[in-house]
């Protein structure tokens, strides 16, 4: 395994680099496949806001099965079936392409030869799908999915779940996550992390931890 050394004296310093998944390597919200389904815009925020909710689709992060959920929700919204449907059918369409910058960094830290992991909440049906479409993902040592491990961030079990699995101690990991709470959970854990916003600020901090030049 090929990995960096912590820099100058400091025994602290990270030596791997932990990347979410939605809205730092790629974009996603449910809007991009059902504002092609739903012309009012009233409607579509409607729908998102009280059928495909966040609090719903967590519960498919956190590992229960995307049919069982369906189900549910047909039986309390009947009319609305067919939208249910493609929800469990088209997921990859709230998917619709990478997040500017990031995937060139992922590249540039594998080069430098960073050990890279992932640690994303993600329904294990949907990953499935969608693990085979980005070859970003070749470089990484290991990738933990919430829904396979029925464990979501920020619950603090995931992220040492994650040190089992990865190997490392808290310290040597570096987490970029575009969430605040799992942020926050990650430095309560005793990681280094970074809340993201673009990848030039990210550019930035990979540099001053170390990672990049």
């Amino acid at each position: 395994m090929n990995t960096r050394q912590p820099d100058g004296p400091n025994p602290d310093s990270p030596n791997s680099v932990v990347f979410d998944v939605g809205r730092v390597l790629v974009q996603w919200d449910l809007r991009h496949l059902f504002a092609k389904l739903i012309d009012d815009h009233e409607q579509l925020e409607w729908f998102v806001a009280n059928v495909v909710t966040a609090q719903w689709h967590f519960r498919a992060d956190a590992g229960e099965t995307v049919a069982a959920l369906v189900a549910e929700r047909k039986a309390e919204f009947p009319e609305y079936s067919a939208l249910l449907d493609a929800y469990a059918t088209r997921f990859l369409e709230t998917i619709p392409g990478p997040i500017a910058g990031t995937h060139e960094l992922a590249g540039r830290l594998a080069a430098a030869g960073t050990p890279l992991f992932g640690l994303t909440n993600f329904a294990e049906e949907f990953w499935a799908e969608f693990r085979p479409t980005q070859p970003v993902f070749d470089h990484f040592e290991d990738i933990l999915v919430s829904g396979t491990e029925k464990l979501v961030k920020p619950d603090h079990a995931i992220y040492r779940l994650a040190e089992q699995r990865f190997s490392r101690e808290p310290h040597e990991l570096y987490f970029i996550d575009d969430s605040e709470p799992n942020v926050i959970a990650a430095r309560e854990c005793g990681w280094h992390a970074h809340l993201f916003r673009d990848a030039g600020e990210l550019e930035v901090d990979l540099k001053a931890h170390g990672f990049l030049t």
